[in-house]
């Protein structure tokens, strides 16, 4: 990286060659973070993370994932803490369209919204931006969808789509093993699969947490540690 000549004190001052060094130093704080994933099926959605719990923690309970409304949820890598700030503005941005038009927001209008204020924090002086990506995934009236949102402001809708440390390596093991016609437990299986990716056991599930939406349901749900064992049976098909 190009010496910063002090173009890095704040968000708001471009570089010479065009860059804003704070959001670069922010995607890099992403890049460090633990893997996050998510897989949209013909079934519904899945969201995973890789979590190494403490010896004494409280097993059961994932820091990376959240559940903003009924039908939709969040993986985030990266400043977890800045990652339950947007969360918070999430629910009350998704509960007031709720009592505003007494419909479900849709997914997308979530992901500009956490987008929206992302963007913000590269603007003003004074304050730094988010240093957290976060997939937004959900099902809607349009369907199932999954969003990545990063520091920049910046978000796109994916099919399958890994953040954090690895994921160039794992969005390429998504792209060679994805399908559009995958149901739900295989989609669950391929996470298991992307998060095994350089771990000699390809089907351990004891770091991993995980959460789904079903096409039918239409509710956020927590993965069971029996439901995942489940699923990890069928992750040793997927080959790296």
């Amino acid at each position: 990286m190009m010496a910063s000549r002090g173009y890095d004190m704040t968000p708001t001052m471009y570089s010479p060659d065009g860059r804003i060094y704070q959001v670069e130093y922010a995607i890099e704080t992403v890049k460090r973070g633990t893997l996050a994933i998510g897989i949209s099926s013909k079934e519904g959605v899945i969201m995973a993370v890789e979590e190494k719990p403490r010896t004494l923690q409280t097993k059961n309970i994932t820091q990376k994932i959240f559940q903003v409304d009924y039908h939709i949820g969040v993986a985030a890598a990266g400043y977890i803490p800045d990652a339950r700030v947007q969360v918070d503005g999430a629910r009350f941005f998704s509960q007031g369209n709720r009592m505003t038009y007494d419909e479900s927001v849709e997914v997308g209008t979530v992901a500009k919204h956490l987008a929206d204020q992302a963007h913000q924090f590269t603007q003003y002086g004074g304050v730094r931006p988010n240093g957290v990506s976060m997939i937004i995934a959900g099902i809607d009236q349009k369907g199932e969808s999954i969003y990545v949102t990063d520091p920049s402001g910046t978000y796109v809708q994916f099919s399958a789509v890994a953040i954090g440390a690895g994921a160039d390596d794992v969005n390429a093991f998504l792209e060679k093993h994805y399908k559009e016609d995958l149901s739900l437990d295989d989609a669950a299986a391929l996470a298991i699969a992307s998060i095994n990716l350089k771990a000699e056991a390809k089907d351990g599930v004891n770091n991993i947490k995980m959460a789904k939406i079903t096409t039918s349901a239409k509710v956020f749900e927590k993965v069971s540690e029996l439901d995942l064992q489940n699923y990890s049976k069928n992750a040793s098909k997927f080959a790296a």
